[in-house]
């Protein structure tokens, strides 16, 4: 069974930056997809960095230009977010796709609040 751990979230005034880490039980790079995606209250689920493949990589368009996401060689994913912002606010999952028996991973989510 693979395992997703998310870290790193916290309080962050707006304008500052968090680095969130996800450290899988297997390697990041085997999956079809595997990226980050947040849930703020009353809201659904929404996508907010993946990678697909080696290199094909999509950021949803309200933190583009201010997230980065990343993976090492191994096991661990990561999403640099700079100059937050209140909107930014939410728990946040990492995910990952296994496209040959069709199932999502998902961690138990890591809390990002913005606020002054």
């Amino acid at each position: 069974q693979v395992q997703l751990v998310e870290s790193g979230g916290g309080l962050v005034q707006p304008g500052g930056s968090l680095r969130l880490s996800c450290r899988a039980s297997v390697s990041v790079h085997g999956f079809a997809t595997v990226g980050w995606y947040r849930q703020a209250p009353g809201k659904q689920r929404e996508l907010v960095a993946r990678f697909a493949g080696r290199s094909d990589i999509k950021y949803d368009d309200s933190v583009a230009g201010r997230f980065t996401i990343s993976r090492d060689a191994r096991n661990t994913l990561y999403l640099q977010m700079n100059s937050l912002k209140p909107e930014d606010t939410a728990m946040y999952y990492c995910n990952a796709f296994n496209s040959y028996i069709q199932k999502n991973y998902w961690g138990q989510g890591t809390q990002v609040t913005v606020s002054s």
